[in-house]
């Protein structure tokens, strides 16, 4: 079941063309657009599109997966797309899209609709938690890494293209950025997606970029997408409102309307009649879908028995997958792990402590058998070697704060949930105030000011600004939306049976002060070339918690940064090598980051850049050298005038260390001009 590159190979393209030569312009017009909802036994809807029975062309049968299989009732569900980010893992990645990809194949589907990989330009848009980022090396390795996965079983399909991050006005709202911005920051990783992940379909966003609808923006889909990056798969709207005409979308390069006919079907048919549309576009359109479903095998049988579904294969992944996300950010007096042996009493605090929080109820919303709550972690890890006792209740009184003061330590479990941030229309939207809610932060100051030992685990989907109680506690662990096991993977964080590696994969700012304006009101709004660590570095601001930050329950050395070489040309990669060494007390991983600076640059450029990065695993006093590989290429900009990508005869400053803001390590690159390199 496994894609091969079809594209080149002739006789698929014979056939594909014999195909849609003998179809009827009705039976072609009929694919292009979705036939609706294909209901479940045990509810829940997958999606189709449809095929041709008499030639044995299969239909498209879809369903969403930014966090599991959504509408399979059983389906794991793993943590969200940011905390998957935050693992660094593109391995661990791999895994949980082939995952998914099993889930759907053995249910009867062929097309996910994941990965989310847009750039987090703002932790408020309420989808954050869907994506992987803030930064476009982050997310394109992520999304290489699921989509190759998940491939070995459908078709994955990154989204939502292009420049969508707001939520509350994201049917209506005309992003206007220019090329160089949109080249650079927004567009990378979808050309990854699609060059090296071999992605076989795309989705549209709802927003218009410059003007245009991104279900018919002609640069967008026909000029870059298919023409630049020779995408040969096929491309679909968002659902519903993603198409926006018949001839602008059809004449641009829109394959494939979901979930029904809305512009395509009878308005297609008709416009091809008259001559508005040409034949040779619906061919076209057609043929892209009909190669996708034969290079997938799409007729054939998965092969795959039923219960991988929820199985304990895939259920252990994810709590693996929950704990590798978890983001150690303060560990004072190094409280965290526990010592469960001088532990007597333990008190867990709050209402998220035993209520299943896995993340948005919008199109992302899964169906899990079950949720194991963070208090249902510790409790079954312990049974009855320890007192866990819960105060599941967020406004605290008297007899609450008596039990508190007594306790050997306390566990407070707060955070967001779908009530505060998600998908817009049917979820809550965009997140405009970046705090907790002021019960919330009540609640952590007053189990802090009654037991000095407080332990805060932090949900959510973004970045939370936390000046106001975070010097109160002693431990802050961010779990983000864990998934279905989450509450074994933070009893395993907690007491020491698993080890923190988390780094996070946005920026947490110390307030609204440090970011650049979020505005999901205005219909015309201006993306410009500077966010997240890039514009804090650019104003000079010290952020709450820097991008790639992540403390362990062990310490890490690095040294001996090399490079295979220190002057390059367009087209060399360059490996960047590191001696990396656990100097503490327990095995741990470390995510060695490779930065990259561009003094002396024609143009603006970030301070420092994210060029490249890897997780390593180690015992105590253990010493591995990793490598990092840097294509020479992605160190170019776009040149506007020329249209062309331009690497600059610049002397690189490359860094190595742990996050955006600590980096120790430095050597020098020399890069040698030419104008027109591929990037």
């Amino acid at each position: 079941m496994a894609c091969s590159d079809g594209g080149n190979d002739n006789g698929l393209e014979a056939r594909v063309k014999s195909l849609v030569a003998q179809m009827t312009i009705e039976e072609k017009v009929a694919q292009m657009a979705g036939d609706g909802p294909i209901p479940l036994a045990k509810g829940g809807v997958l999606w189709g599109a449809p095929g041709v029975e008499r030639l044995g062309i299969p239909p498209f049968i879809m369903a969403d997966g930014p966090r599991g299989v959504s509408p399979i009732q059983g389906a794991t569900t793993f943590p969200v797309g940011m905390a998957r980010g935050a693992t660094w893992d593109p391995a661990l990645e791999r895994r949980i899209g082939a995952a998914m990809g099993r889930e759907l194949r053995v249910s009867g589907g062929n097309v996910l609709l994941a990965p989310t990989i847009n750039n987090l330009r703002h932790p408020s848009w309420g989808r954050s938690q869907e994506t992987y980022g803030e930064d476009v090396q982050l997310l394109s390795q992520m999304a290489v890494a699921f989509i190759q996965g998940a491939q070995q079983y459908v078709l994955a399909t990154p989204k939502h293209y292009a420049a969508n991050s707001i939520e509350d006005t994201r049917f209506q709202v005309d992003v206007t950025i220019d090329e160089r911005t949109l080249r650079e920051i927004y567009l990378p990783q979808f050309r990854t997606a699609i060059i090296e992940g071999g992605a076989a379909a795309v989705m549209t966003g709802y927003n218009s970029v410059n003007g245009q609808f991104c279900g018919e923006n002609e640069q967008l889909l026909k000029q870059i997408l298919k023409t630049e990056w020779g995408f040969n798969g096929f491309v679909m709207s968002d659902w519903v409102f993603g198409t926006q005409s018949t001839l602008g979308s059809a004449r641009s390069g829109l394959d494939l309307e979901m979930p029904l006919a809305r512009f395509y079907g009878d308005n297609l048919l008709a416009a091809v009649a008259d001559g508005s549309v040409a034949e040779s576009l619906v061919d076209e359109a057609v043929g892209r879908m009909v190669r996708k479903k034969l290079e997938f095998g799409l007729d054939q049988s998965s092969g795959l028995d039923a219960g991988v579904v929820g199985g304990e294969e895939h259920l252990a992944l994810a709590r693996e997958a929950a704990a590798a996300s978890a983001v150690l950010l303060k560990n004072d007096a190094d409280t965290l792990p526990l010592n469960a042996s001088a532990l007597s009493r333990i008190v867990v605090v709050g209402v998220l402590a035993d209520t299943a929080n896995t993340g948005d109820r919008g199109s992302s919303n899964t169906r899990p058998d079950f949720v194991v709550t963070p208090l249902q972690g510790v409790q079954q890890l312990f049974g009855d070697a320890i007192t866990v006792e819960h105060i599941g209740k967020d406004v605290l009184d008297p007899a609450d704060l008596e039990r508190i003061e007594s306790a050997d330590a306390v566990i407070v479990v707060t955070g967001l949930t779908a009530e505060d941030e998600g998908e817009g229309l049917i979820g809550a939207g965009d997140r405009l105030d970046l705090g907790l809610s002021r019960e919330r932060v009540q609640l952590i100051r007053d189990a802090a000011a009654n037991n000095e030992r407080t332990i805060v685990i932090l949900q959510g989907g973004s970045a939370i600004t936390m000046g106001e109680w975070l010097p109160d506690i002693e431990a802050l662990l961010m779990v983000w939306y864990p998934g279905q096991m989450g509450g074994y993977a933070i009893a395993d964080l907690l007491f020491g049976r698993a080890n923190p590696s988390g780094k996070l994969p946005i920026t947490f700012p110390t307030g609204q002060d440090q970011l650049p304006p979020f505005d999901n009101q205005s219909l015309l709004v201006t993306y410009d070339y500077f966010h997240g660590y890039r514009y804090l570095d650019r104003i000079g601001l010290t952020p709450e918690f820097p991008f790639g930050f992540g403390l362990s329950y062990t310490s890490f050395a690095i040294d001996n940064l090399n490079a295979s070489r220190s002057r390059a040309n367009a087209g060399d990669v360059v490996r960047f090598r590191v001696d990396v060494t656990n100097t503490g007390p327990a095995p741990g991983a470390e995510v060695v980051q490779l930065y990259v600076s561009y003094t002396g640059s024609a143009v603006e450029r970030t301070e420092l850049e994210l060029a490249g990065f890897t997780k390593v695993m180690l015992d105590p006093g253990e010493t591995k050298t990793v490598e990092i590989p840097v294509a020479v290429n992605n160190l170019a900009y776009y040149d506007v005038t020329q249209k062309a990508w331009v690497l600059e005869a610049l002397r690189h400053t490359v860094y190595a260390g742990t996050s955006s803001r600590d980096l120790p390590l430095s050597t020098l690159l020399d890069v040698v001009a030419k104008q027109g390199v591929s990037r």
